[in-house]
């Protein structure tokens, strides 16, 4: 369901039926998606768990704003999104990125503190230029259906599996999931790529947890511990995964590994 009174922006809530911790979660998503892609597992699980489980949609996707200016959307205008949605809570969320949604998440500790956050399959503070070097030469297909998607045309659906998932996806599932998916900024892609990556003397120091999956083809696990290593931490990787962890199968360890860490945390 739609958070009540938050309208401009799409903001996903799962409310446990007893709560048991003091700090509400924040799920962003990551290029291509939604709100939607932390509903399909993650809200409902976290909310049998006790938490107070959100997902927004950041301008220009899902059900919020921005739709008809998608193309100029920065990653700053992303990082002020999830600015009002932590406004809007009644406490301050640990913060929970996926991808794109990791760099924004990062970006936005340039700004403010957070709880603790949970990077997955994050694009790491470095930018994207490495990782879609790599792709070039690895998925050249993929590379130029994820710049066909980005610019509103149509891509191979075969392409979104090579994007998202490494173990085998019912084939109605992953039409799904390829009508649920859209464009991206051209803005904030490069924004990512080059132009405002994060700047880590600036960020507010949080409790950090560093997440990537074995055959991620866009976020690959060398990617994922330079992010780690750049904030001094280890990575963990989750083996026989791809990019889409939250919803590969084997999501629930991901989710529940998570739990765990946020109760080794105090929370």
């Amino acid at each position: 369901m739609n958070a009540p009174g938050f309208d401009s922006l799409e903001l996903l809530s799962r409310k446990p039926d007893q709560a048991h911790h003091a700090r509400p979660l924040l799920f962003v998503h990551g290029a291509y998606a939604g709100a939607w892609c932390w509903d399909e597992h993650f809200l409902q699980w976290f909310a049998d768990r006790g938490w107070h489980a959100y997902a927004l949609s950041l301008s220009g996707h899902g059900a919020s704003r921005g739709h008809t200016h998608l193309d100029s959307l920065s990653i700053d205008d992303y990082v002020a999104d999830v600015a009002e949605a932590v406004g809007y809570l009644p406490e301050p969320p640990i913060l929970i990125g996926h991808s794109m949604g990791g760099m924004v998440v990062q970006k936005y500790l340039e700004r403010a503190s957070a709880p603790a956050t949970v990077l997955m399959a994050s694009v790491p503070p470095q930018g994207l230029m490495s990782a879609a070097f790599g792709l070039m030469f690895k998925k050249p297909h993929l590379l130029a259906d994820l710049n066909r998607i980005m610019g509103g045309g149509e891509a191979q659906l075969e392409s979104l599996r090579d994007a998202l998932f490494h173990q085998p996806l019912d084939e109605r599932m992953l039409e799904r999931y390829y009508r649920l998916s859209q464009p991206e900024s051209h803005r904030a892609i490069w924004d990512m790529t080059l132009f405002n990556l994060p700047r880590t003397d600036k960020m507010h120091k949080a409790p950090m947890l560093v997440l990537g999956a074995e055959y991620d083809m866009l976020i690959p696990p060398d990617q994922v511990h330079s992010t780690a290593q750049t904030y001094g931490l280890k990575a963990e990787i989750f083996a026989n995964m791809g990019h889409g962890m939250m919803l590969e199968r084997g999501w629930d360890q991901v989710a529940a590994r998570i739990d765990q860490w946020l109760t080794e945390q105090g929370f």
